[in-house]
């Protein structure tokens, strides 16, 4: 028998488990969710369905994602956090008072090391770890912000996402350029209300207070705030950190299935192939499949790659 039918013959017969453990990291192979050039991936919030965040990674490799972005709470689970600290939400008195007090003994302890691991579990099955979403609000104390890049550094990631207001550019922008890790707005489509993002001008406010600020653009939300998505790609490509897929109706309709709404979704892919540009364009599964979530985002990633075909 030749060497190489041997090796294989071997490798074939050993437990899936053994291989995982016993390959290092830097010799495993990747899931390559690049389609034309762009790089395809998913937020952990399109499985918001599955409590167990080991799950989730199992379900990327499923449907065959290689990009994540990671919600600060699945990491937190991932990364050992106390599950009393996790839960007490709607709940009061002595014992979420414990549970928060707990909850933010562990955080405020929690270093670099703390996340490590976590990067390791992801990337052993093949997923690269791209982006940490963690939200941001006005209640959020100077330690908890420290944390939120605490958390980021140690996880590698290249960029923060974040669902927050224009207000917080302000406070977050020193922590940014402290740690040289840029954080992306997230937009949402309440255009009545100054302070929310959801229109041009409000991203040129946060872009304006510093260089470590930029756009985690949402093109459905854009879209549904009466936004050309395409005109702010190729306005502020080089600011976006990653983009959020999904379809929606103008005129603040939506969530929908993909492909019977108004988003732009294939010219917005197709521009991002045709220019070269890095940033990766990250599937967020908000309707409900009657089939379920992991057959909901299979249709969506089987849409995307229609639509670079």
């Amino acid at each position: 028998m030749e060497r190489r039918d041997f090796t294989k013959l071997v490798l074939t017969s050993l437990p899936a488990g053994w291989l995982l453990s016993n390959v290092p990291l830097s010799a495993r192979a990747m899931i390559d969710s690049k389609i034309k050039g762009v790089q395809i991936g998913a937020i952990t919030y399109s499985f918001r369905t599955m409590s167990d965040p080991n799950d989730i990674i199992k379900a990327y490799v499923t449907v065959g994602l290689g990009e994540m972005e990671l919600m600060s709470g699945d990491c937190e689970k991932l990364a050992g956090a106390p599950a009393a600290g996790r839960g007490g939400r709607g709940t009061s008195g002595p014992e979420a008072e414990a549970a928060a007090k707990q909850a933010l003994d562990w955080r405020t302890s929690a270093t670099e090391a703390t996340f490590k691991p976590v990067r390791q579990k992801i990337e052993a099955a093949g997923i690269h770890l791209g982006t940490l979403c963690y939200n941001m609000n006005a209640n959020m104390t100077d330690d908890m912000l420290e944390y939120m890049f605490v958390m980021a550094k140690g996880l590698g990631v290249r960029a923060i996402s974040s669902s927050t207001t224009v207000s917080m550019a302000k406070r977050v922008a020193p922590f940014a350029e402290k740690h040289k890790l840029i954080v992306g707005f997230h937009n949402h489509d309440n255009t009545e209300d100054p302070n929310q993002m959801a229109t041009e001008e409000s991203f040129k406010a946060v872009l304006g207070t510093s260089k470590f600020l930029g756009a985690n653009f949402d093109i459905g939300h854009y879209v549904s705030a009466n936004g050309d998505p395409v005109d702010f790609i190729k306005k502020y490509h080089d600011r976006i950190t990653n983009l959020h897929v999904k379809d929606r109706r103008r005129n603040h309709n939506g969530p929908i299935a993909w492909g019977q709404g108004d988003v732009p979704i294939a010219e917005v892919l197709q521009l991002v192939s045709k220019e070269k540009w890095t940033f990766p364009a990250n599937i967020e599964y908000v309707y409900d499949d009657p089939d379920g979530v992991i057959p909901g985002v299979t249709k969506c990633f089987n849409f995307i790659k229609k639509a670079l075909a």
